[in-house]
């Protein structure tokens, strides 16, 4: 199996480091960089599985250069944040972050957290085969092509089309229409999103599903998946 390589780029030393050799001992090889700028150049030259991001570091934030790694790459991104209810997590997940995690954080919450993020993703950047054949064990939408509408989605090439244009998901994006899609017209809440989607077993801040709706309704339209309030989402049969 190859080994999975993560970007982490931290500012403060003694974190870095530590966190480094916590990675490092369960297995991931790991390239650590103190600022943004030799972050960027760091992705572009060694494309890593993961990337890791801190907020708060010079040069380039975190924010903006998940910005520029999402320009190029469906990589999957973690932000780091040192507060749970500052804006730059949700500023974070809408630069097309994946997850986040708060510090101060264990190492093997860390672990787990970066674990679960993979387990959705190849190293390729799509979705794993247990998604793209939610299908076959019937706990996905059907096999081949689902239409909304003027929404075409298909869950064995993993690609949609909008009014027959093709529409760039990232793969959470992917997983999370998938979702929808395997049960049009059923409201689905955010703790179910939350389980199916971010993999998550226990309880998870449901701003990462709001956001990520959000950005989904910007690429396959703002009236396709509806509010619910009270209750969570769902998609427009």
């Amino acid at each position: 199996m190859a080994e999975t390589h993560v970007l982490f780029v931290e500012d403060d030393d003694v974190i870095r480091e530590a966190t480094t050799l916590a990675l490092e001992r369960d297995g991931f090889v790991v390239t650590a960089m103190p600022d943004g700028l030799s972050g960027l150049e760091s992705f572009r030259a060694n494309r890593p599985d993961i990337a890791l991001l801190d907020v708060m570091v010079p040069g380039m934030d975190g924010v903006s250069l998940c910005r520029r790694i999402r320009d190029e790459s469906t990589v999957p991104v973690i932000m780091l944040s040192a507060r749970a209810d500052s804006i730059d997590v949700v500023l974070g997940l809408e630069a097309g972050a994946d997850d986040y995690v708060t510090k101060p954080f264990d190492g093997s919450v860390l672990v787990a957290r970066i674990r679960a993020v993979l387990r959705r993703f190849d190293h390729s950047g799509g979705p794993q085969n247990g998604a793209a054949n939610a299908a076959d064990n019937g706990s996905g939408p059907e096999r081949g092509v689902l239409s909304f509408g003027d929404l075409e989605v298909d869950t064995e090439g993993m690609e949609v089309r909008r009014a027959g244009a093709a529409v760039a998901l990232t793969p959470t994006e992917m997983r999370l229409l998938l979702e929808f899609s395997s049960a049009p017209g059923t409201v689905l809440s955010r703790d179910r999103l939350l389980e199916r989607v971010w993999d998550y077993d226990w309880g998870g801040d449901t701003r990462v599903v709001d956001v990520h709706v959000q950005r989904l309704r910007t690429k396959i339209g703002q009236d396709r998946i509806e509010t619910v309030r009270g209750f969570g989402y769902k998609l427009k049969a």
